[in-house]
């Protein structure tokens, strides 16, 4: 008696490794594929130039300070300049007033006598007080053209401050300040009069 055994054709076994071969094939391809999309592009900074920062401020208070992010500083920059303005409009105001009483007092036409609107006591308008009433004028005039000068290199002084705000902060901008602040305290060697000794070493990070 003889045992029947099945031969399998050679095109079955051909059919099967081509289908294999197929989907071996295809999912490796769709894991390549799902690899490379979730690939993440790394977004490019653009440098924060400390150089654009002073250029801004020097062409236009208070564009640096906006450049850097610190809005909060341009009300203190139009703040200064105002104030600054405010006063040196007054002083030249007052300057103006007693230069021309004292161009009045000092020249011989006597319908030029602005200095008689000035308030002062009118003991001094009399003939005896006028020189001592045209020291005075003169000290004033000088006084107050001093105040006016003076606010006007501060003011130049707060122009300057304000590009140098703004160039330290540009350059500040991208400094990282970690909250990882540690303390190791480690062994290490110490010199003491030419000799070494054992001690601990203090070490922050941050």
């Amino acid at each position: 008696m003889y045992k029947k055994i099945n031969i399998i054709p050679f095109k079955l076994y051909a059919g099967c490794f081509l289908v294999i071969l197929f989907i071996v094939t295809g999912f490796s391809a769709f894991s390549q594929k799902s690899k490379a999309d979730t690939i993440q592009v790394k977004k490019i900074e653009v440098e924060h130039s400390p150089r654009k920062a002073t250029i801004y401020s020097a062409v236009l208070p208070g564009l640096g300070q906006i450049y850097n992010h610190k809005y909060w500083k341009v009300p203190i920059v139009y703040g200064g300049f105002a104030a600054f303005g405010y006063f040196i409009n007054f002083n030249n105001e007052v300057y103006t007033t007693y230069k021309q009483a004292y161009s009045d007092i000092i020249d011989t036409d006597p319908n030029t006598n602005s200095y008689l609107d000035l308030k002062v006591n009118p003991i001094f308008f009399q003939a005896d007080k006028l020189t001592q009433l045209t020291e005075n004028l003169r000290r004033a005039k000088d006084g107050w053209r001093r105040n006016r000068d003076m606010v006007v290199i501060g003011t130049v002084i707060f122009y300057a401050l304000n590009i140098i705000d703004a160039s330290v902060d540009a350059h500040f901008f991208n400094f990282d300040i970690s909250d990882d602040l540690t303390m190791n305290w480690v062994p290490a060697p110490i010199m003491c009069m030419d000799n070494k000794l054992i001690g601990i070493q203090c070490r922050f990070t941050f």
